[in-house]
């Protein structure tokens, strides 16, 4: 691979011509490919994995969308979509996230989101949904009158958890259920358009300009050799965040943001949109911003960083949440219940300003045989996805040593202060304390402390014990391109970079706070925005290329 400085006529390029260059097939770039298509265009739609082993966050989700209902009052639906997106209209709030746009974002939600599931239906009709979620913030202004409803992607019609999440990767598609469900619908509509080329295997290295400063197409490595996608209207950046970018990670995360945080989601998702965007000068913003609570990682590492699991065992019955010293902060159902699950993640970030120190990364989530015997405590398919092997009954994790066990309690405590990452803190009478207390809470019903919802409250007290390490982190970043409601990236003096869009957690609108299912709504209202207005461009004047440097790999 050459370097920047080295002149791209030293490297056989290859040319393909389309109106539409879209960068990254997942949610937000299947919906903008078949926007931009039914608006006229021809789409080249690049993917950096093989076909064989493409998984998108999205294909990895639980398929679930924001779709509010048509019927319900438009002004409500932008006033509750601007304290999503900014929160300027909230009575505690000294400034909104992203007051400059916020107006102009809520009522482009206000006028596509509630088509997401007509259009997703529209794609394939042996899709279906169904209902499991309203208003995630019923105080928020517009709540009540939204008609605001969050759907959940299926072939199956299956409304049970245990359904929904079961493996389906590798189903038919007549038996897939959440993201797969979700992923499955997509294809089938990008499948259905002859005007729309998937590449595969191709990685996007550099955005393409003309002496006017358009962007005017992608330069590509394949397997075969570099391409120049040509665009003649404009490109679509969905390419997902930074999960996976050691360097953006360091750089943008809170706290250790290498061994202190965790994704879940698609390793795949390395920043690459943002690094092409930013050497254009577009501008960034809350890029520190993610949807995430605590999770747990092994030690198996892609991109050297520790591969995250969806831990959904957190909030359960026979279970707590303590520090690195042993005491709870706070109820655990918060974590996993949304919408707190998405914003958690700020209480693991408290700095001790006095011992200068994490005293949350990680936490340790703390359970007994009767949990580990119930069921696994992550999300065994998405685990799948990165060939992580946990097992049905939680054993090949303890096996391995991803979870840490003691036949007494005072024995897991020292299994802890010897991880590592725990660095020697763990006091061993503060979690026996801890524990004794908690287990008192769950005898009488109410949890003083936290007050943690009673039905998710069960004794931690048959042996053997078990712990994992939980970090900040959970699906996806969503910080990073600045775009307007039109979804044009901007640069930053906010003029936008011409021909140039964007959707997805590379440049979410969800900067205030995030309700399940968020991603996923603006994959669809914002990607189809986004590949609209890519299609509506009148064809470039001039394809000559100017930036002529390859970017480094």
């Amino acid at each position: 691979m050459l370097t920047q400085a080295e002149p791209e006529e030293n490297v056989a390029v290859t040319e393909v011509l389309a109106d539409v260059v879209v960068v990254g097939f997942g949610g937000a770039g299947g919906c903008a490919a078949i926007e931009a298509h039914d608006h006229g265009a021809t789409v080249a739609l690049l993917e950096k994995q093989p076909e064989e082993s493409h998984y998108s966050n999205t294909r990895m989700s639980g398929g679930g969308y924001h779709s509010p209902n048509p019927a319900g009052n438009r002004a409500a639906l932008v006033a509750y979509a601007r304290a999503m997106f900014s929160g300027e209209n909230l009575p505690n709030m000294i400034e909104g996230e992203q007051p400059d746009f916020s107006e102009e974002l809520a009522e482009a939600w206000a006028e596509m989101s509630p088509q997401n599931e007509a259009f997703m239906r529209g794609l394939d009709p042996q899709y279906q949904t169904v209902s499991i979620a309203n208003a995630a913030f019923p105080d928020f202004p517009g709540a009540k009158d939204a008609g605001y409803s969050v759907v959940k992607s299926t072939y199956t019609g299956a409304e049970d958890e245990a359904t929904q999440f079961r493996v389906t990767r590798g189903a038919d598609k007549t038996e897939k259920e959440s993201g797969e469900a979700f992923h499955a619908c997509v294809l089938t509509g990008v499948q259905s358009r002859e005007g729309i080329a998937v590449h595969y295997g191709t990685r996007a290295r550099r955005l393409l300009t003309n002496a006017e400063g358009e962007v005017i197409g992608v330069l590509a490595e394949t397997g075969s050799g570099m391409v120049r996608f040509l665009a003649r209207r404009g490109v679509v950046l969905t390419s997902g965040g930074y999960e996976y970018n050691k360097r953006m990670r360091k750089a943008f995360l809170d706290g250790p943001g290498a061994e202190g945080w965790a994704f879940y989601g698609t390793t795949a998702n390395t920043g690459d949109g943002i690094e092409m965007a930013v050497r254009l000068g577009a501008q960034l913003t809350k890029v520190g911003k993610i949807a995430g609570r605590i999770i747990c990682a092994v030690p198996e590492r892609r991109h050297g960083l520790k591969i995250g699991l969806n831990t959904n065992g957190v909030g359960k019955p026979n279970e707590l949440v303590v520090d690195n010293y042993g005491a709870r902060y706070a109820s655990e159902r918060r974590i996993t219940k949304d919408p707190s699950r998405y914003i958690f993640y700020k209480e693991a970030l408290r700095f001790d300003t006095l011992s200068l120190s994490y005293p949350r990364i990680p936490s340790w989530m703390i359970f007994d045989e009767t949990l580990r015997a119930a069921g696994p405590v992550v999300r065994v398919a998405a685990a799948l996805y990165n060939n992580i092997d946990w097992g049905a009954d939680n054993m090949k994790a303890v096996e391995k040593g991803w979870v840490l066990s003691g036949a007494t309690l005072e024995e897991l405590a020292r299994r802890i202060h010897d991880h590592p990452d725990n660095c020697n803190r763990m006091e061993t009478d503060t979690l026996l304390a801890t524990v004794a207390r908690f287990n008192d809470f769950c005898a009488a019903g109410r949890d003083e402390d936290f007050d943690r919802e009673a039905t998710s409250l069960g004794p931690v007290m048959k042996p053997p014990f078990y712990a994992i390490p939980l970090y900040p982190g959970g699906p996806n970043t969503k910080g990073g391109l600045r775009v307007d409601a039109e979804r044009k990236v901007l640069d930053w003096d906010d003029r936008p970079i011409p021909r140039l869009y964007s959707a997805g957690e590379i440049s979410s609108a969800f900067q205030f706070v995030y309700q399940g299912g968020g991603n996923l709504g603006e994959c669809i209202a914002f990607g189809r925005l986004a590949g609209r207005h890519a299609a509506a461009k009148p064809d470039a004047a001039d394809l000559t290329i100017t930036n002529q440097a390859v970017q480094a790999g």
